[in-house]
């Protein structure tokens, strides 16, 4: 069982940076992989970053590849997504995902999920 909690979240404006954190429990997150997804009322959740247990593979959604970088520290139990130069269209609720047996990262199909943190872009 892992519990996970986001945090980091807010209100910015358009071009500005934000950084998401998400807190694992347990003594074996070195061992999972761990996403971030995002969602916006009415429609489906969809990938935005992943990286593997090791942190030596990740992977991006195209719509914020080159402006969002995952990474994890392992002695921390936790994963990080940051995030610049953001857009209006990047508002949304953004979960942490974790799974140990996951074998496509961009999956949706994560065993544990976090509460989720809003991230508001302005215009």
């Amino acid at each position: 069982q892992v519990r996970l909690v986001e945090s980091g979240g807010g209100l910015v404006q358009a071009g500005g940076s934000l950084r998401l954190s998400c807190a694992a429990s347990g003594r074996t997150f070195g061992s999972y992989a761990m996403g971030w997804f995002r969602q916006t009322p009415g429609k489906e959740r969809e990938f935005v970053a992943a990286i593997s247990s090791s942190g030596g593979n990740t992977e991006y959604a195209d719509s914020v590849k080159g402006r969002v970088t995952i990474s994890r520290d392992n002695a921390k139990n936790t994963v990080y997504l940051q995030m610049n130069s953001l857009k209006p269209e990047d508002t949304a609720v953004y979960y942490c995902a974790a799974d140990r047996t996951i074998v496509r990262l961009t999956n949706i199909l994560y065993d544990y999920w976090g509460q989720g943190t809003q991230v508001t872009v302005s215009s």
